[in-house]
């Protein structure tokens, strides 16, 4: 069931730069943003007051309200970055490949903030994810035409604001089901873009057939997909698991970019992806499984796992 719920989170997370690059041809990214959230919002909100109302029972303000800022960091935050970042020309690939360098800044803020420690090898596996960035960021610079240097580093921004939100999370002490925290973040994200795109006057939606086939697929592949996989892979394996997949997205995202757009898929781009392939299966094989019965603690990477399992309800 993991490797399952690992592959289908892949495909759909790489999905979002995919529908991000198709939202992009016909609009810009704050109305793509808002058209995606919004109709979406509105769904489960009324599913949220009549078929789902037990889930709501003895959460408090406070619950919400952190939900709403998880949301603000993990949706708003990050997909206004990734989609910017391709509409100034970045490829979906090389998006997708920056954004994978979470698991380095969230393993370096794994054992202070959660108790969840990262092994020696697992730490060469994430320095090996780093270089493929590298290698595959310049070949996209080289091939890049006109996209300004800087646009490279706005993916980074958005890899900040979901470690941010994924580690707020975790420090959570209420469980909050699926059904609560994917309304509340959807309805902080049609919140948030409606606003930025009223505000800069693009809250109108374009009448092309190829923007609303976008809006479907993000909001079917990537919200209701890669974004549920993620907090649910999340609150099963823990944040050093999670993120490690985040290498796996830019293979995938290239491969699809290639294919559907055109990008960049040369020589300096393989050895990339295959660097960060590579990381994957360093930081897999570094694990340090717990013996039955043996307590959690240092060096164990999912040390926290007792108290993450009380706080979801899992």
């Amino acid at each position: 069931m993991n490797v399952l719920l690992s592959t289908a989170f892949v495909v759909t997370w790489s999905s979002g730069f995919i529908g991000a690059k198709l939202g992009a041809g016909s609009a810009s990214a704050v109305t793509v943003l808002m058209w995606r959230f919004l109709p979406l919002a509105l769904a489960l909100g009324a599913v949220a007051l009549t078929l789902m109302r037990d889930s709501w029972r003895g959460l408090t303000a406070r619950d919400i309200g952190r939900q709403a800022l998880v949301g603000a960091l993990s949706q708003s935050g990050y997909l206004l970055t990734v989609y910017y970042a391709i509409q100034l020309g970045v490829s979906s690939g090389t998006t997708a490949l920056i954004d994978g360098t979470q698991p380095l800044v969230a393993g370096a803020l794994a054992g202070p903030l959660l108790g969840q420690f990262v092994s020696r090898t697992q730490w060469i596996g994430l320095g090996l994810g780093v270089g493929g960035v590298v290698i595959v960021t310049a070949a996209d610079f080289a091939g890049g035409g006109d996209t300004a240097w800087w646009a490279y580093l706005i993916p980074f921004l958005g890899m900040l604001s979901l470690v941010a939100a994924t580690f707020l999370d975790r420090r959570s002490t209420r469980p909050v089901g699926p059904a609560v925290f994917l309304t509340v973040h959807c309805l902080t994200s049609a919140v948030v873009f409606t606003a930025l795109a009223v505000a800069a006057r693009s809250a109108t939606p374009p009448a092309e057939v190829s923007f609303w086939a976008a809006i479907g697929w993000l909001v079917t592949l990537s919200t209701f997909g890669g974004y549920g996989l993620y907090w649910l892979i999340l609150r099963r394996s823990g944040v050093t698991q999670v993120n490690t997949l985040m290498f796996l997205m830019a293979p995938v995202t290239t491969l699809w970019g290639a294919v559907m757009f055109g990008e960049p898929f040369g020589p300096q781009t393989v050895l990339g992806l295959a660097v960060g392939l590579a990381a994957v299966v360093v930081v897999r094989r570094g694990e340090r499984p717990r013996a039955a019965g043996a307590p959690a603690g240092r060096g164990t990477p999912e040390s926290a796992r007792p108290a993450a399992k009380a706080r979801t309800g899992q």
